[in-house]
């Protein structure tokens, strides 16, 4: 019975400690100056002061190698890897009250926020906002499906289009890959030349038949961005996808399609738009079917496996200019791949419809 009134008697104690150990660190550790920390890159970099965000793994848009965009390595998305540590930051510091204004009476009056609009009573799953670089509305309600056929594409990029690109890259010399990139941009100018069209911009349309005639003629159909490189003529590329954004188009449901990759589904009808709009898909290889219009090839069979093929290398081509740029570096280091991919998508989408 001793034993046991000593050991309240010491919890008591041990309890009284802690609490006077706490009230008398709590203003300290507020006031305490920053905690160098080593950083987790090379022995010899610089030290990284605990009282700023450390630094978290990018992740570019690119990263979708089956993205219809092409790659822009300069739009990055931020991801978290880690969760940050709450105390680096400092406390909150309480708001002063509203302001009080004087009323006719002379009593004291206190300015109040107007009330909060009530939400809709119908929702409306294509009136999300578009956002802003730094605040995206990730409107995903199949994530489920996407994410299977986000997985399905990463084995299918892992086990066949990333193997094919290593050994085109080892074949083919870097300026006949960004040839071969340059002749596909080139063919696809009218859509680009119409959707310019579409959205009012007169000088863009103007500059991509500029760009078409030069690089067609001096760019030995295309190969060579001639254009650009000798007259320093460029324009932003423009889709049915923008066109519909700027005609106030809502984005709709985020979707990851097999094989073709990352879309809005306003996107995605651009992105059939777009191929429709294409005279090498009803003039040449016609998956679209005109009456009237002249075909250079009629064999069903012919035109199948020449769309095939020609998109498969177009895909492997393009995964060769971008071998290192897809996936590797973040993968291990970033909690949520599909997440991230998502998000430089998205973003990648909002700076293109706003140039």
């Amino acid at each position: 019975m001793k034993a046991r009134r000593k050991q309240i008697r010491f919890q008591r104690w041990f309890a009284s400690l802690a609490v006077l150990a706490f009230l008398w660190a709590a203003p300290v550790r507020a006031d305490a100056p920053p905690v160098d920390m080593p950083s987790d890159q090379a022995v010899d970099s610089p030290r990284t002061e605990l009282s700023e965000p450390i630094a978290s793994p990018v992740v570019t848009a690119q990263a979708d190698p089956f993205s219809h965009l092409g790659p822009q390595p300069d739009v990055q998305a931020p991801v978290s890897s880690q969760p940050t540590d709450q105390s680096a930051h400092p406390p909150v510091q309480p708001q002063d009250p509203p302001p009080v204004q004087p009323s006719v009476d002379g009593d004291a009056q206190v300015q109040t926020q107007p009330p909060a609009k009530p939400q809709d009573e119908f929702y409306d799953p294509f009136a999300q906002a578009e956002g802003t670089a730094g605040q995206i509305d990730e409107y995903d309600p199949w994530e489920p499906f996407n994410q299977k056929m986000f997985t399905f594409n990463r084995n299918l990029d892992k086990y066949l289009m990333r193997p094919a690109a290593k050994v085109w890259d080892f074949v083919a010399p870097v300026p006949l890959q960004r040839g071969i990139s340059n002749a596909f941009h080139n063919i696809r100018f009218f859509p680009r030349l119409v959707n310019n069209l579409a959205q009012g911009k007169f000088k863009g349309a103007g500059l991509e038949a500029t760009r078409f005639l030069l690089n067609s003629t001096f760019g030995l159909g295309g190969a060579f961005d001639y254009a650009r490189d000798v007259h320093e003529i460029v324009t932003p590329d423009e889709d049915t996808g923008q066109t519909l954004a700027v005609w106030g188009v809502k984005p709709g449901p985020y979707l990851v399609i097999p094989i073709f990759g990352s879309f809005t589904l306003r996107d995605g009808v651009g992105y059939i738009t777009d191929l429709w709009l294409d005279p090498f898909n009803w003039l040449v290889f016609p998956i679209v079917k005109l009456d009237g219009a002249p075909r250079l090839v009629t064999k069903e069979g012919t035109i199948l496996w020449s769309q095939v093929g020609i998109r498969a290398g177009y895909f492997v081509n393009e995964r060769a200019l971008n071998i290192d740029t897809t996936f590797e570096g973040v993968e291990e280091a970033t909690v949520d791949l599909y997440g991230a991919v998502r998000n430089a998508y998205l973003q990648k989408r909002i700076k293109a419809i706003k140039e």
